[in-house]
């Protein structure tokens, strides 16, 4: 038993499944997710501090505060224009999985020491980015878009529609990469410089591809969900980001 103990790697897997656990109780009662989602974002809080450490482990936990926050700005008005989330913006698995599942897979490939750490720390880095980005565009532009065209024909239409944007939701967009990437370098999970830049740039870029991705194809695909384009976009995301990265030679 003392030897279990005595191995590091262990040691932080443990830590890490008892602290999610008893976190996770504790915060059932937060209106942030479903009492599934709670389960699941147990699961990927585990996964996240045994790959990253707290550090990985908080750039979420941030992520999904900021998230839901921007969520609930102007519910009451988005309800009455049928705009809102359901379940008053609580978030299920697929929600968790959608957003995650990325940054995930990436943690795990760090902690199996696959490939450039640095690198793969900025496709980290970009896929929570996009996400963010793509949240606060998307809440803020149905809320406050005054003009909302569709991103392929620059045509107007409702709010809400599938691949639409608008400059409010774009800058707001802009706003949630940055807010992300900060929080990335202030948690020393990103270098202050070129590599937060491109984080930055590649979290609104994933989702001004992701509005395209859903004018193009989602009303189109029966199985094209906004779980899965989620998914696609965060991949896009840290790929692209780590192509770039490494063309530049923005590797430690």
């Amino acid at each position: 038993m003392l030897m279990l103990f005595s191995n590091p790697t262990l040691v932080q897997w443990l830590w890490a499944f008892a602290l999610n656990a008893l976190l996770i109780a504790l915060a059932q009662r937060l209106p942030l997710l479903t009492s599934a989602g709670w389960i699941h974002a147990g699961a990927l809080g585990t996964i996240l501090w045994g790959c990253l450490g707290w550090r990985g482990w908080l750039a979420v936990v941030i992520y999904l505060v900021l998230g839901s926050m921007v969520t609930r700005l102007g519910m009451a008005q988005k309800k009455l224009a049928g705009l809102a989330e359901g379940r008053g913006g609580r978030r299920g698995p697929e929600n968790v999985w959608g957003s995650a599942a990325t940054g995930a897979v990436v943690a795990i490939l760090i902690k199996l020491g696959l490939g450039s750490q640095s690198l793969l720390m900025i496709g980290f880095a970009a896929s929570f980015a996009a996400k963010l980005a793509d949240t606060f565009g998307s809440e803020i532009g149905k809320r406050w878009g005054r003009t909302t065209v569709l991103i392929t024909t620059l045509r107007s239409v409702p709010a809400g529609t599938d691949g639409a944007i608008s400059l409010e939701g774009t800058l707001a967009s802009a706003l949630g990469s940055l807010l992300m990437t900060f929080v990335m370098v202030s948690l020393s999970l990103l270098p202050f410089g070129f590599q937060a830049i491109l984080v930055a740039l590649i979290g609104l870029l994933a989702t001004l591809m992701e509005s395209l991705l859903g004018a193009i194809a989602q009303n189109k695909i029966s199985w094209l969900s906004n779980e899965l384009v989620n998914g696609l976009q965060t991949s896009f995301a840290a790929v692209f980001a780590i192509a770039i990265a490494a063309w530049l030679g923005l590797a430690a």
